[in-house]
């Protein structure tokens, strides 16, 4: 893996983690909003690493040199899904968006879930941001190396 492939599993990781911060900042913002429902964050790898996806890597290189095909890696955001869990329902028969008995769906949110995937999230990102920064301090020392 060269350090540009470092470079870019990195600041792929950073796109990928600020997008989940900013959708659990934005579950939470919404806790008390009715008929909210939680917005779930899908994350993919950008290769297709699972067992059958690595064999049909190697049946097309059968007589190439070694094994097992090189994988750059890397993660993708895909989109967000709804969180299934329903909302509580609430009588609140003079709101304006209680249905025709009355009653109002609270949002779906659970802040203590949402404030551990930010959590998740916040490390997961300073995780890539080192990853990025031990890449550009071993690009540095290898210029340094060949400069000398």
């Amino acid at each position: 893996m060269s350090i540009m492939n470092s470079i870019s599993i990195g600041q792929q990781g950073l796109n990928v983690h600020g997008k989940r911060i900013e959708i659990a900042a934005k579950n939470m913002a919404n806790l008390d909003t009715p008929n909210y429902v939680r917005k779930i964050p899908v994350i993919n790898s950008t290769e297709d690493i699972s067992f059958s996806g690595l064999l049909n890597n190697m049946k097309e290189d059968v007589f190439g040199i070694g094994t097992i095909p090189f994988l750059s890696g890397g993660v993708k955001y895909t989109g967000t899904i709804e969180d299934p869990t329903p909302g509580e329902k609430i009588y609140s028969p003079g709101h304006p968006d209680a249905d025709e008995n009355g009653f109002i769906t609270a949002s779906n949110v659970n802040p203590i879930v949402d404030m551990s995937d930010a959590m998740l999230a916040q490390r997961a990102y300073e995780a890539s941001l080192g990853v990025m920064m031990i890449s550009k301090s071993m690009a540095n020392r290898a210029l340094e190396i060949g400069g000398s």
